[in-house]
């Protein structure tokens, strides 16, 4: 099968790469219909996360069930598929208390790469779910953000608190920042302020439910957000982008007693013990369980109520992947949809 690999920074191919077959009885084998670039995946191409060996890149997906284990009760060949960015078994203890990205037995979709034809998919019944039905094609950006930006941004807005009544500043316009958005108009935000620079990424926002703008960064940034809080600070904050600026840009634009949801990948974040202490603000996030809002996900999108898949705003066939990465790596897109025939 096709497949990309990225060998150095800056140097990610599609190749040939084995078929992926079943290994463990309760692994199912998908044929890709859609794949996509995530901004995570900018951390090694640009050569901050460092890869010792050719890597297969990817964890989004959606696809068709060609094959499943002996042990897969629930998961049938032919049906189309939703997965999250974390494989787990929806069964242990941590899943079930609804943080199924630390389930006991957890396996990172990356180390598998699903930018390929095919992907092999462990733990398929606690990690797959089906949609009603196989979606026209024109459907399948929005079940592709389900995978993971959107269940993303959606958790960081439930660990931030936000709901009926709150102000909320977003920390980055990247997919899982604007799906950020768009969460905090679903759980009944009151105000949403976009922290974005990017007038395509602005309007965006607007769409998806933001009511203010706020271009300014860093302590700039922060003391703009206390003027439009008489002085106080946001009720809740999403950060979405995993820097030293952005996180201390959420915490220090919270008020005393709101809640701050991290969810960017995190890079060298320190924080001050000091600060954290007087600043009276909850911090809670990580690694996003997308399994947990999948059913929701998915019927939100069936029934068209939301339509995720608006931050795909560049497609490109599978072979091209490498001018996928380059468009967001210069910021000319904001998320790469690849198409596979």
């Amino acid at each position: 099968m096709r497949g990309a690999v990225l060998h150095a920074p800056g140097d990610i191919r599609v190749e040939e790469r084995a078929d992926p077959k079943i290994i463990q009885p309760t692994d199912a084998l998908i044929r890709l219909s859609a794949t996509c670039v995530c901004g995570s995946d900018l951390w090694p191409y640009r050569g901050i996360e460092s890869i010792e060996d050719p890597t297969p890149m990817g964890h989004e997906y959606v696809g068709i069930v060609e094959e499943v284990g002996n042990e897969v009760e629930h998961i049938k060949p032919g049906q189309f598929v939703v997965g999250s960015f974390w494989a787990s078994d929806n069964t242990c203890e941590i899943c079930s208390s609804g943080y199924q990205s630390a389930c006991v037995n957890r396996v990172l979709m990356g180390t598998i790469g699903t930018q390929a034809e095919y992907a092999r998919i462990p733990l398929a019944d606690g990690t797959l779910v089906p949609t009603p039905e196989v979606p026209s094609n024109d459907m399948l950006p929005n079940f592709l953000a389900a995978s993971d930006v959107l269940g993303t941004g959606w958790f960081a807005a439930v660990a931030a608190e936000v709901g009926p009544g709150k102000t909320v500043a977003v920390v980055g316009d990247g997919a899982v920042g604007l799906l950020g958005v768009l969460s905090a108009k679903l759980l009944g935000a009151e105000r949403i302020i976009a922290m974005s620079r990017h007038d395509p990424r602005q309007k965006l926002a607007l769409e998806f439910g933001a009511t203010d703008i706020v271009e300014e960064r860093g302590e700039e940034g922060v003391a703009q957000i206390k003027e439009m809080t008489n002085g106080l600070g946001a009720h809740s904050a999403i950060e979405a982008v995993g820097t030293q600026e952005s996180m201390m840009q959420a915490i220090r634009s919270t008020r005393p007693g709101g809640h701050v949801g991290f969810v960017g990948v995190n890079h060298d974040v320190q924080l001050s013990g000091d600060e954290m202490f007087m600043s009276l603000v909850h911090l809670h996030g990580g690694p996003a369980p997308v399994r947990r809002f999948l059913p929701e996900h998915i019927k939100l999108i069936s029934d068209g109520t939301i339509q995720p898949g608006k931050v795909f705003d560049l497609t490109l066939p599978l072979d091209q992947v490498a001018e996928g990465y380059r468009a967001m790596d210069e910021g000319k897109a904001i998320k790469t949809l690849l198409e596979l025939s």
